[in-house]
């Protein structure tokens, strides 16, 4: 019975009757021909074109890398004590991949929101570059350079939220449709003192061209190799990646010292407030190798950005500018007027002359010469060149008098017992009339007469600085030589060059040239030119406390008579030692009267003064240690603002941002020059007395004569024609770099 029972419960069978067997039958068959005919298609496919295909998308995931540069770090510039002058920072370029942003309408509003919002970036401009015919399809725009690594860590913090961010998914979920933005790396390079000896330094036109200053000529040296890195599909059309590492720039270290170069610009400034000029040009060297520790030549300009010509004009001036006019101007600003500049030189050659004459033996330590105003030439005696102090007479004088009376009569003199060629020999040695080799673009060359073109008149002339051309850089290295001991040294501003490490690559020594006079004929020149300063033209430049040498010039300019001068003043210090020389010129200083050498002076005390000190030269005239004040030109009080956040009260006094009276160093002071505590009260020495400030500005003793040492003379010839074309000829670089017409300045 129980088995009936179950046997009843059982589920029927179904059974797949003849008809649906034939319906399953020829389904699997579709199925089975259509899986065969498109493997077959595939099988087809890849075999005609599969690397086709596959390099297509190969392509496009490599994108960000293939064949793109790796850029190099460029080198430092240091001064001498090891404060960076010029350096690179990494920077990044924004690249906008417009064909993946467009692949998917998904991805346009959260990657546009992205760049504006966080980037900052124009959102109609890059809603144009991805709708543009031209570039919609584009898989690099760059969209902005010299992005800062912050910039760019903040848009990809923003893109890649971190997995505990309080977004909300939906928050998420659109940043996460950001796409086709990359970052490219670059190096922007930056000045930290920004126009602080910019005319030594120069600066880039690109990251790896440069046109002026040691950025020029050292370029191939600082601006390394650059790097690549690039994908490619073998021959199994496999994608393969290359690396090949930048090599960066080696640093290089010069002898500029940032101390001295401020002290420079602080006066220089100071001079072009108070009175100004066409131009100032200074030089600080060191006698005994070459050095040149400061050098200022001219307009400042922020290395930062070099094309502002707002320090130079005003605005309706560069809006008014062609192309080329803007061109002219930026070359103007750019030069470097102590090494490109030619003038005549005037009375500063005048020591250099008498050594070269008693050198060869024209002239001897114990000759006279009778100064009676001026020199006659010519067969008639129809040219009349007149000394400055005509139609007065300087009478009898020994060397030392027509070096520190600045005798033109007598130097003309001196001239004809030397000859037209010594002369000419004389002024080739100490190397006038060619470059000196600086390490600097663009050296000029100056110009000095042949045998040929060189008649009584101009041989003359030539003796007390006119009718011949020189650059700043030609005076001061061969006065270096006349008063180091006669030993001439190549002009350098670099000292060493350093790796990528920091590792020394190569060391710089002073390069001895040649020998110029003797070491007694140069300290004969030094007992000269101290007398100068001591009784003579160059008084006004006394620093108290050291002993020093000097000479004056004052140069009257083409056409003659025009009432245009370039006055100057060279000095050295100590007398017996020089560790300091120093070349100032002001070129058509902006006063009616401009043939008066006490403005070079006054610029050169001012900086002797500080400079001194900063260098740790001994005062060698203090008995027991003590300095007296030097008192400098009247003119820079009030225009000496050195002192952050400082300015200039209605009487003329420095003063801090809070109104106190402050002295040059920044110290706050009463109404008579005496050192205050920040709450007012006077400072006390040992002895209980008020502690005088030692950086006050005082009035100046000059009388306002003006030191009368030029004449206007239109007798005194014009130099030679000089030839352009060969100033700035296959001096311009190290190596590698371009000259002005390459990089398109001329």
């Amino acid at each position: 019975m129980s088995n009936t029972n179950t046997r009843n419960r059982r589920r029927p069978q179904k059974k797949i009757n003849h008809k649906m067997r034939g319906k399953l039958v020829g389904l699997f068959a579709v199925v089975l021909l259509a899986l065969v005919g498109l493997l077959g298609r595939i099988t087809y496919i890849n075999a005609t074109s599969g690397k086709k295909y596959k390099k297509q998308v190969l392509t496009q995931a490599q994108q960000k890398y293939q064949s793109s540069t790796l850029p190099a770090k460029r080198g430092d510039i240091y001064d001498r004590n090891g404060n960076i002058l010029a350096t690179s920072q990494k920077v990044y370029s924004v690249i906008l991949d417009c064909k993946t942003v467009n692949s998917d309408e998904k991805y346009v509003e959260p990657t546009v929101r992205a760049l504006t919002d966080v980037l900052g970036l124009d959102e109609d401009k890059i809603r144009s570059i991805l709708s543009a015919e031209d570039t919609k399809n584009s898989q690099y725009q760059i969209l902005k350079k010299q992005l800062s690594m912050d910039e760019k860590k903040a848009f990809e913090d923003y893109e890649s939220p971190a997995e505990d961010s309080e977004l909300s998914d939906a928050q998420k979920a659109e940043r996460a449709n950001i796409k086709g933005v990359w970052f490219e790396e670059d190096y922007l390079r930056s000045y930290p003192f920004n126009e602080l000896a910019n005319d030594a330094i120069g600066f880039t036109l690109s990251r790896d061209t440069a046109d002026v200053g040691l950025e020029s000529y050292y370029n191939s040296t600082l601006m390394g190799t650059d790097g690549r890195q690039y994908g490619y599909i073998n021959d199994n059309a496999d994608v393969e990646q290359t690396i090949i590492d930048p090599k960066d720039g080696q640093s290089i270290v010069t002898t500029l010292d940032v101390g001295v170069q401020q002290i420079v610009e602080k006066y220089v400034n100071g001079f072009k407030e108070a009175m100004g000029a066409k131009n100032i040009g200074v030089i600080a060297m060191k006698p005994s190798t070459g050095e040149i520790i400061a050098m200022d030549g001219g307009d400042r300009y922020d290395l930062n950005d070099p094309r502002d010509l707002s320090s130079k004009c005003s605005e309706e001036e560069i809006a008014a500018m062609s192309d080329e006019d803007t061109v002219t101007a930026l070359n103007a600003m750019w030069s470097n007027f102590c090494v490109t500049e030619t003038y005549e030189p005037g009375s500063v050659v005048k020591p250099i002359v008498m050594a070269g004459a008693l050198e060869k033996g024209k002239i001897s330590e114990t000759d006279t010469f009778v100064c009676d105003g001026g020199q006659t030439f010519g067969a008639n005696g129809d040219t009349y060149i007149k000394c400055a102090v005509w139609p007065d007479a300087h009478g009898t004088e020994a060397l030392r008098d027509v070096i520190a009376n600045s005798c033109n009569d007598a130097m003309m003199q001196i001239a004809a017992k030397m000859g037209t060629e010594q002369f000419l020999k004389a002024q080739t040695l100490f190397n006038f009339g060619s470059r000196t080799g600086i390490d600097l673009p663009n050296e000029g060359s100056g110009v000095i007469h042949t045998a040929d073109t060189m008649g009584e008149t101009e041989l003359a002339c030539s003796a007390f600085g006119q009718g011949f051309t020189c650059t700043m850089i030609q005076e001061i290295n061969a006065m270096c030589s006349v008063i180091n001991g006669g030993s001439y040294y190549q002009p350098h501003l670099v000292s060493e060059i350093k790796d990528s490490s920091g590792s020394t690559v190569k060391k710089f020594d002073p390069i001895f040239m040649k020998q110029t006079v003797s070491s007694e004929i140069s300290a004969d020149i030094r007992s000269y030119m101290q007398a100068s300063v001591q009784e003579g033209t160059s008084g006004t430049s006394k620093v108290q406390g050291y002993s020093s040498g000097g000479k004056t010039g004052t140069a009257e300019k083409l056409p003659r008579g025009n009432g245009k001068y370039l006055v100057s003043f060279i000095t050295f210090a100590p007398v017996d030692d020089p560790q300091i020389l120093l070349y100032v010129v002001v070129d058509e200083p902006n006063t009616e009267d401009q043939a008066d050498s006490k403005y070079p002076q006054y610029i050169a005390q001012g900086i002797l003064s500080e400079l001194l000190p900063y260098l740790n030269v001994t005062p060698d005239e203090s008995e027991d240690g003590s300095v007296p004040e030097t008192e400098l030109w009247e003119g820079f009080k009030g225009h000496l603002v050195d002192v952050s956040g400082s300015s200039v009260d209605e009487k003329g006094n420095l003063v801090d941002g809070s109104g106190n009276r402050v002295d040059l160093e920044g110290n706050r002071i009463d109404e008579n020059g005496y050192l205050l505590n920040d709450n007012g009260e006077h400072k006390l020495d040992d002895n209980g007395q008020y502690i005088m400030s030692t950086y006050l500005i005082a009035s100046s003793s000059d009388s306002d004569t003006t030191l009368k040492e030029a004449i206007s003379d239109t007798n005194v010839p014009a130099p030679p024609e000089e030839d352009e074309s060969d100033t700035t000829e296959n001096n311009d670089m190290e190596s590698e770099g371009i000259t002005n017409e390459e990089a398109g300045l001329d």
